[in-house]
């Protein structure tokens, strides 16, 4: 149980760090680097939710936005705690680790830092950070471990 903490504050930690560098020194001054051709770092100011949704909103959507994803991350962080499967531990704590870096984006900025940018041609991905890359692989390991974790029944 304490290690499902441990880990979370790890990724939140990981994330906010990230981030720092990334404002404090990979762009300064802000720019467009590009590491392949397909992928990019640069600096977004994401003050709306996934994929930049309902950004134009007023003040009070942040507050909205931090007050629902903190609801949602205490009970994720209730079912880690009760959690007994170490992969499922693992998975919620991506999550749990994940919002908790972006809810610290929007008190201390009032908008999520993003900036890893894949594209290709005319095709592109919202920019997107650590914390969002985690709550991604814990979804999923979350959606595998319901499917065939332990305790499935089989037939």
């Amino acid at each position: 149980m304490s290690r499902g903490l441990i880990f979370a504050v790890f990724v939140t930690g990981l994330d906010q760090f990230s981030k720092w560098m990334i404002v404090n020194r990979i762009m300064v001054p802000p720019r467009v680097i590009k590491i392949a051709p397909v992928f990019d770092l640069v600096l977004n100011w994401n003050p709306g939710i996934s994929f930049g949704l309902f950004g134009g909103t007023l003040d009070l959507g942040r507050w909205l936005f931090i007050a629902i994803a903190g609801a949602i991350t205490l009970s994720l962080i209730v079912w880690m705690l009760r959690a007994e499967r170490g992969v499922l531990v693992a998975a919620l704590a991506l999550v749990v680790g994940g919002a908790v870096g972006n809810i610290v984006d929007r008190l201390r900025f009032g908008a999520v830092i993003d900036f890893l940018y894949f594209h290709y041609r005319d095709y592109d991905f919202p920019a997107f950070n650590l914390a969002d890359t985690a709550i991604t692989l814990g979804v999923g390991l979350i959606l595998i471990d319901s499917l065939f974790g332990e305790g499935r029944s089989r037939k």
